[in-house]
């Protein structure tokens, strides 16, 4: 609740170890609402639990075994990175002060540089070097590579997989860069104004939707079809359908699963309408 305006309703999720869930939804939607109540930063009602504990009564033990990155995320711009690692060393009991100078070896970032030099990529590149050097069960990304140039945003999810991730850990990515994703997705959570609209296993997103291509004599009969979407292309027009059986739309033309981004908006349009 914010005041009186209920920021989610009707939500909810499970994700278990080795997953990398994302939370995708436009602007308003909630998302960051959620991460808040996760980490113990926004009261809620209802049942919540992080690995195993209540972030209400228990946020200093899950901070111990998450870490965040947001996009709002402020280092103070007078410290040196290197001082950066000795006081998080301090602080954190399970931070690995080693790990996280062997992570910026890799970088172009000087650990003698202090933070208000360092472009923003660099200044995320640092956030990372923290975030994955805690011995972290769970990481928590919001918009984690907003403002930064493509080859930045390609290096650090990279990154994140080379580094971070395996079977043990767990990784909640909030974005609007679907596309830089979907590849490393196992689970999809799309929101719209506090409510769940879509939560699967990426795995079974093709044996539910079903994206067809159509050129122009065989509109109607998609149309007859009811998809959840329709959209223009370069002489032809796309359809998403939920539900649908592949054999009754090869005819029709070309079939394939459609992309998070596309499904997303397929998803939302459909939200809309009812």
């Amino acid at each position: 609740m914010h005041g009186n305006f209920l920021a989610l309703n009707d939500f909810s999720f499970e994700l278990g170890a080795g997953r990398i869930m994302g939370l995708i939804g436009p602007n308003g939607a909630g998302k960051t609402t959620a991460l808040r109540c996760l980490m113990g930063m926004s009261s809620y009602l209802g049942e919540l639990t992080v690995l195993g504990k209540d972030p209400s009564k228990e946020r200093m033990d899950i901070l111990t075994d998450v870490a965040y990155i947001a996009d709002t995320a402020i280092l103070p711009s007078w410290i040196t990175v290197d001082q950066l690692f000795e006081y998080t060393a301090g602080v954190h009991p399970k931070f690995d002060l080693a790990r996280a100078n062997s992570f910026l070896r890799q970088t172009e970032v000087s650990k003698h540089s202090t933070i208000g030099t360092l472009s923003k990529g660099m200044i995320t590149q640092v956030h990372l070097a923290l975030a994955i050097s805690i011995d972290a069960k769970l990481l928590v990304l919001d918009e984690p590579t907003i403002g930064l140039d493509i080859l930045y945003r390609k290096r650090f999810y990279e990154q994140l997989l080379n580094d971070y991730f395996d079977k043990g850990k767990t990784i909640l990515i909030t974005t609007h860069q679907v596309e830089e994703v979907e590849h490393l997705l196992t689970d999809l959570l799309f929101i719209k104004n506090g409510n769940t609209v879509l939560s699967m296993e990426m795995e079974t997103v093709g044996q539910q939707f079903v994206e067809l291509e159509a050129n122009d004599q065989n509109l109607e009969q998609a149309r007859l079809l009811n998809p959840i979407h329709e959209r223009k292309g370069l002489g032809v027009t796309a359809f998403i359908f939920e539900g649908v059986e592949e054999a009754k739309l090869v005819p029709l033309g070309n079939i394939k699963t459609p992309s998070v981004a596309d499904l997303f908006v397929a998803k939302m349009s459909e939200r809309e309408r009812q």
